[in-house]
């Protein structure tokens, strides 16, 4: 890795004083807006990572790992019992803290809601030796400008093809192989005829690749399924999942009898509008949901689901991380899939099993 630019080649490179430099990042609407831009992009093409621990990130010694996420809380999900409430983004926290302590690192969190990530990270990196990233959360631009800098570990979704994300550490889950088994399992097993996937509007790469193992086993079953989802939702929470529950049951025509959604969270949300609206699960119709988040196997019924390994995903972001650190980042690229596996509970008709897979 090279060696960290200051904020004196950022000034130079603009053609502006220290002083802007340190205002658009502190208080960027006290610059004008070209000005801004041009200090931005100077910063962008030389690397610059602007924080006050610049020095300790450049030797690596700041003792501390970060991740970035966005934060898609779900306010329906809040209980007096945090375990049942915890969404896939804190198990993937629990992981890397728990390897994040073996190897005597603390963790930094960053937590935006769409459009913020990419300040955020901004200002956390200068704040870390290395940065676990969920996919599409922060702008390849910034992602190039942190990883000259530090190690980058991808979390989630397939590396994206482009030549730069090719040279970073990449995570995901055999998102499309759950989805066919489940799927599989579905029509085999049950004899679901009418099933209806259930995405989102966001382009999600992990939730695309759950489709097309839904549609293979559809295929593969003789069982017609349209080129998109039955309905795409906004986000993927348990308020959206009871909308989209709703949708489904007022369409014309026949009531499918299988709802696959694409994670748990919407699946417990239509659970609950299916039993407000009098209607049996799984005997009139089947849901299932994609995670394996702990609420998952406490909601009655138990939702039928595919487990991905959330906690195991952050152990080894941060171990691919330490690794980088004390390699000071050489060697080849690792990419890794996870395995998951289906847990066959109560939503579909089964009692909870061995998981497959």
């Amino acid at each position: 890795m090279t060696a960290a630019p200051t904020v004196y080649d950022v000034a130079e490179r603009a053609g502006v004083s220290i002083a802007t430099v340190s205002r658009v990042y502190r208080t960027p609407d006290s610059v004008r807006a070209s000005t801004r831009e041009r200090v931005l992009a100077a910063a962008r093409e030389l690397g610059y990572v602007p924080s006050g621990n610049a020095r300790g990130l450049a030797s690596r010694s700041t003792g501390v790992i970060g991740l970035c996420f966005p934060d898609y809380g779900d306010p329906a999900a809040d209980t007096e019992d945090d375990d049942t409430a915890m969404l896939y983004s804190d198990q993937i926290i629990r992981g890397m803290e728990r390897a994040a302590r073996r190897h005597g690192y603390a963790l930094l969190i960053a937590a935006s809601l769409k459009g913020g990530a990419a300040g955020l990270v901004a200002k956390v990196a200068g704040r870390v030796d290395g940065f676990a990233v969920m996919a599409r959360t922060v702008p390849t631009e910034e992602l190039e400008v942190i990883s000259r800098r530090m190690p980058v570990v991808m979390l989630a979704g397939p590396r994206e093809g482009t030549a730069f994300l090719d040279h970073l550490d990449h995570i995901e889950v055999a998102n499309e192989d759950g989805q066919h088994e489940l799927t599989r399992h579905l029509l085999v097993d049950h004899g679901v005829r009418r099933p209806a996937y259930i995405g989102t509007i966001e382009q999600s790469p992990d939730v695309q690749a759950r489709f097309d193992g839904f549609r293979l086993a559809c295929r593969e079953a003789g069982v017609e399924t349209g080129d998109e989802p039955a309905l795409r939702l906004g986000r993927l929470t348990q308020e959206e999942g009871a909308r989209a529950a709703a949708r489904l049951c007022e369409s014309p025509g026949e009531l499918p009898d299988a709802f696959v959604f694409a994670n748990d969270q919407t699946a417990v949300g239509a659970l609950r509008e299916l039993e407000r609206r009098g209607l049996s699960v799984p005997d009139d119709v089947i849901v299932t949901g994609f995670d394996g988040i702990p609420l998952s196997r406490l909601v009655r019924p138990a939702l039928t689901t595919v487990r991905q390994p959330m906690v195991r995903m952050g152990e080894e972001a941060t171990e691919l991380l330490v690794r980088r650190l004390s390699s000071k980042g050489e060697g080849e690229p690792v990419s890794r899939v996870l395995p998951v596996s289906v847990a066959r509970r109560a939503s579909c008709g089964c009692t909870e099993t061995t998981p497959t897979l």
